[in-house]
């Protein structure tokens, strides 16, 4: 299965739900927010949503600073 995650290309071996993409990849996941399909997903959806051959997700991770 590919899919595109930030404009790279990613092959998984078997489908994946999103919360274990997240996690095997090591996202803190209150750091994120995804758009995926051009849609913002909830947090709430981070778990039911399994990720789809030729799904476009983009994950922008939170930066303090100042």
């Amino acid at each position: 299965m590919t899919l595109t995650v930030n404009g790279s290309s990613v092959s998984l071996d078997t489908p994946i739900s999103l919360t274990d993409y997240l996690e095997q990849n090591h996202y803190k996941i209150a750091q994120i927010a995804i758009e995926l399909n051009g849609e913002i997903l909830p947090k709430s959806h981070y778990t039911s949503m399994q990720l789809r051959e030729g799904d476009k997700m983009e994950i922008v991770t939170f930066m303090g600073g100042g």
